[in-house]
């Protein structure tokens, strides 16, 4: 048992990794990358020790300020080895392609949420279940369980609807213009919003260019009752916190497996408190569905699993074949949904099409349409500027300000990628064009992004530019133009393909 000083590090450790100097270290049962238990006067978390020569004194400990106990600098704790997670036997079934148990679902749940896992163990977990899947009756227990060791919100009016689109389309900005138009007719639609997991900007990182996104239970509420929305990030309310724990670890390895997938939107629905929900399922090369098949077998085992657990969901399969209108990254993706609600007119068509549809279907659920009128009330609502103001109520309500398109602002860096030849752009790589976004540092950077000014089908001539890319500092500038030259993320050609002559 070892006896140490609290000291805080302003590093971004790995999740409860505490360092101390080696001497503390020496001559003891205790190693590097052993996992240990801290035990505080404010209580006690799991952690795994590192050691070093100079970052920390002898006789001191360094914690990152992550840690989910409160501690204070200088304060005395106690080190002592921890006991294997039960749950480590049961990750190594699932990497075996087993069957796991209901209590064996809810034992790695458990222990994901108390942070008894690292991320090494946890990636085994997400690897396995993206390669050897989950049955659904797993599924159900894993969804029920992340609902279950969070809060719950719970609501006076009903019903409550919610939309969530599975992502993997770049400059998916939809829901700043669909919770509005939703929320001024008169239907709570509470929107809980993860960031990024694989793209350049979630809706959370988007919206928080506007406002604040981090609000608790009770501020969710109030900006709730206030607005009939909200536009939050889900991970600061402790809704389904193995959810955002799990994302942590899938964000670097740039995969979310669909069990994931299923369990996590359905278990922050649960915890919502919603009654009726739309899922968006963007199909097209590039995504993470590729086709109206694939697209289909997902929305079914969507439809399944909120019957099984009292939830109607009902699924839409969208165009994602290239970017949502034409910002990628959390500023520019703000600034361009500020603009087609102030005037959808000459907003981008794509952008304002799926909006208005996704809004139009939850208009139905929430009895404000007619049925097959969804559409055109939604557009009504849009067009009138109604939803404008109720976005500008909503961002005003969770802390923010009254906003003109022209004020947010962008990468002081950028550069304009122009087409080496005249032709037709005839395709945009989803994927790529979203790394050269991230490589312009989006979506930590929120200024960082790509500002696309042709889309497939567009004709330019040589020299027109396809592309601007924005970011705060030049190095990521750099870094993601010489990324762009080498991957080619907007293609463009001419009329004639290739030439094939007899011989």
């Amino acid at each position: 048992m070892l006896f140490l000083k609290v000291r805080y590090l302003d590093l971004d450790l790995e999740t409860n990794a505490i360092i101390a100097n080696e001497k503390d270290l020496k001559g003891t049962a205790y190693y590097p990358h052993d996992r240990v238990l801290i035990e505080t006067s404010g209580g006690s978390f799991i952690g795994t020790l590192y050691s070093t020569k100079t970052m920390v004194n002898v006789g001191e400990i360094g914690i990152s300020k992550s840690v989910p106990v409160p501690l204070k600098e200088g304060e005395e704790v106690r080190i002592r080895h921890a006991q294997k997670p039960i749950s480590l036997n049961y990750i190594k079934k699932k990497m075996e392609g087993q069957i796991l148990k209901p209590h064996e679902i809810h034992t790695i749940v458990d222990e994901i949420v108390s942070r008894k896992l690292s991320n090494i163990e946890l990636s085994a977990f997400v690897v396995s279940t993206y390669i050897n899947g989950l049955e659904t009756n797993e599924i159900v227990e894993m969804t029920k369980r992340m609902a279950e060791t969070g809060e719950k919100l719970e609501w006076e009016s009903s019903p409550v609807v919610d939309v969530h689109s599975i992502g993997g389309v770049p400059g998916n900005k939809y829901a700043l213009l669909t919770i509005p138009i939703v929320a001024s007719a008169g239907i709570t639609i509470p929107k809980t919003s993860s960031r990024a997991i694989t793209s350049a900007a979630g809706t959370a990182d988007v919206v928080e260019v506007l406002a604040n996104v981090n609000l608790n239970a009770e501020e969710i509420k109030r900006v709730v009752k206030a607005t009939n929305g909200c536009l939050v990030w889900g991970g600061a309310v402790n809704l389904a916190p193995a959810d955002d724990i799990i994302i942590n670890v899938e964000r670097p390895l740039a995969i979310d497996p669909k069990p994931q997938l299923l369990a996590s939107v359905m278990a922050k629905k649960i915890a919502t408190g919603i009654n009726y929900t739309v899922i968006d399922i963007p199909i097209g090369y590039g995504v993470k569905i590729k086709n109206e098949k694939e697209g289909n077998q997902l929305a079914r085992k969507f439809i399944e699993l909120g019957d099984l657990l009292g939830i109607r969901v009902e699924c839409v399969l969208t165009y994602g074949g290239q970017p949502i209108g034409r910002a990628i990254g959390p500023a520019l993706e703000a600034r361009e949904a500020l603009m087609a609600l102030n005037d959808p007119e000459s907003a981008p068509k794509s952008l304002v099409e799926k909006a208005t549809s996704l809004a139009g279907v939850l208009l139905e659920l929430g009895g404000a349409a007619q049925p097959g009128k969804g559409n055109e009330v939604a557009w009504e609502i849009l067009s009138s500027g109604k939803a404008l103001e109720k976005f500008n109520e909503i961002i005003t309500e969770q802390g923010g300000k009254e906003t003109k398109p022209d004020e947010i602002e962008v990468g002081n860096f950028t550069a304009e990628v122009v087409s080496p030849d005249s032709g037709y752009v005839t395709k945009i790589s989803n994927k790529l064009i979203t790394n050269v976004a991230k490589e312009a540092g989006a979506p930590k950077d929120k200024k960082a992004g790509v500002l696309l000014h042709a889309k497939t089908g567009n004709k330019v001539e040589k020299g027109d530019v396809l592309y601007t890319i924005y970011s705060s500092s030049e190095e990521r500038l750099n870094a993601a133009v010489n990324l762009a030259r080498r991957t080619y993320p907007v293609r463009v050609e001419g009329m004639l393909l290739k030439r094939i002559s007899r011989f």
